[in-house]
This record gives C-alpha cells, structure tokens and sequence, in this order.
C-alpha cells in the first residue's frame, strides 16, 4: 500500500515520468474545457439552448476533480499540509461550487469561483519546457521584492504630490473638486491610461500634466529592469520534484533530500 500511494504521489505531484506527464496534460485539457464551460454559460442564449449539456459536462469535470483532490489528500504524507496549502485551497474551491448548487438554488455568481480552476494551471506548468523558465522568473521575482517594493512605494509618494499639486493648481472649477480625486487623476495619467474624464484646464496645470505623461513612461520601463536583472543572476535550474513531506518544490537537479526539510526526496 505504501509503495502504491508513492507511485501515486510521484504521478500526482510530479511531471519528470511519462505517467505525470500524460496526468498533467489530462488535467490541463480538463482546466481548459471549464473555464470554456464558464464562458459560454454566460452567454444566455447558449446556457437556455445547451444548459443540459453544460450541466453534464460540469458534473463530469468536477466528479474527475474529486477524485485527483482526494487522490492528493490520500498520497501525501501530511494530508493537512496539503488542504491548507495555496494549491489546497484552489482545488477546494475549484469543485465546491458545484456541490453547494445541489442543496442552494441561484448559486450561478458561484461560477466566478469556478474560473480559479485557472490559477491550477500554474501547477501544470511543471512540465519540461516551462519548469526552468517558471522557476527563474519567481525567483527573480522573489530575490527583486525589496527593490520592487521600494520603487512602488516610491511611485505612490510621487502620486500623492503630484494629485495635492493638480489640487492646489486647478481647483474644484476644473473638476479637480478633493485630493483623493486629484490623485486618482495622477494614477490614470501616469499609468498613460487617459480615461479623460478630469483634464487641467489652465495653462500652468497643462504643462505639469505634460510632465507627468513623460515620466509615466519612464516609470513603466523600471520595473522591467529590475525583474531582467534578477532572471540574470537567478539561472540555476532545478527539478519538478516535490517533497513528500512539506510539499515544497524546486530542487537542485542532484538533490537528495529536501533543501527544506531535510526529507529524503
């Protein structure tokens, strides 16, 4: 039993065999056809005409999920590391839905849950192709957090003098009527968004907003810069494979045991 629930965990978790391989693609098909399904029920002349089809196929999906969730619980060696996990949770949500329709009428919003299904495929990209590339940009995202944080808080300083400025320039006159609404200005022109709906009106007012569309566009590159710095110096590769014990991934290729919890892998 216990080398079955080993082989089990080695298809479920992990994508270095043929067996987790094909696992992956099939839950992959599975997460697309969902968040398909989501979209047409939407449209409601298809949900009246195929509403019958829509519900096998629901039932189907979420039945297969079932069953991989369960799977995931039993081949574990701490089941409750797993429930409470990010990727736990996420596949919770991605069948409750479904059961809670059973016993509570007019739960249609629920499908909004439903489309989480979507954040799996983050789990499905563990196959070849995709592990490097998506363990080099979360740790080059990781290692960049400080900096990325810094320069955020930064632009939100700079949001906050410029909005009071625009205030104190244009006034009420020109719809700049309260700071908030000043600096939700600063966001949409910074950002290059332009919805248009408070513009400066006096000439004074004009020429700082000029300045603040130019270094909107220098701001967007910074973050760009600081992620590409962080790909450079994170480029160790590493496995799919999962600890059985703390569930955590990315280890060296010739690891042994568990850089995390010292489990033999």
């Amino acid at each position: 039993m216990k080398k079955y629930r080993e082989q089990i965990r080695e298809i479920i978790f992990e994508a270095d065999t043929v067996a987790g391989k094909a696992f992956d693609i099939v839950i992959l098909i599975l997460i697309l056809l969902s968040i398909v399904l989501v979209m047409l029920e939407s449209i409601v002349p298809l949900n009246i005409k195929y509403e019958s089809y829509f519900l096998v196929i629901e039932w189907i999906v979420t039945i297969l999920f079932t069953i991989e969730y369960f799977s995931r619980i039993w081949s574990v060696n701490r089941p409750w590391k797993y429930i409470f996990s990010f990727y736990g949770i996420i596949d919770l949500l991605a069948i409750l839905p479904t059961y809670i329709g059973i016993f509570i009428t007019g739960t249609h919003s629920l499908m909004v849950v439903r489309s989480l299904r979507l954040l799996r495929m983050f789990r499905i990209f563990k196959l070849d192709r995709f592990v490097n590339s998506g363990s080099l940009l979360y740790r080059s995202i990781k290692e960049s957090r400080h900096k990325i944080t810094v320069f955020l808080f930064t632009v939100l300083m700079l949001m906050v003098i410029i909005g009071t400025l625009m205030y104190m320039i244009e006034g009420s006159e020109s719809g700049f009527t309260n700071i908030p609404k000043s600096i939700y200005w600063a966001v949409v022109t910074m950002t290059t968004v332009g919805y248009g709906d408070i513009s400066p009106q006096t000439g004074f007012g004009q020429f700082v907003a000029s300045i603040v569309m130019i270094l909107g566009y220098a701001i967007i590159a910074i973050p760009t810069g600081i992620i590409s710095v962080g790909m450079i110096q994170s480029t160790k590769k590493t496995t799919t494979q999962v600890c059985p014990s703390c569930l955590q991934e990315g280890h060296d290729l010739d690891a042994e045991f568990c850089k995390y919890c010292g489990t033999k892998l």
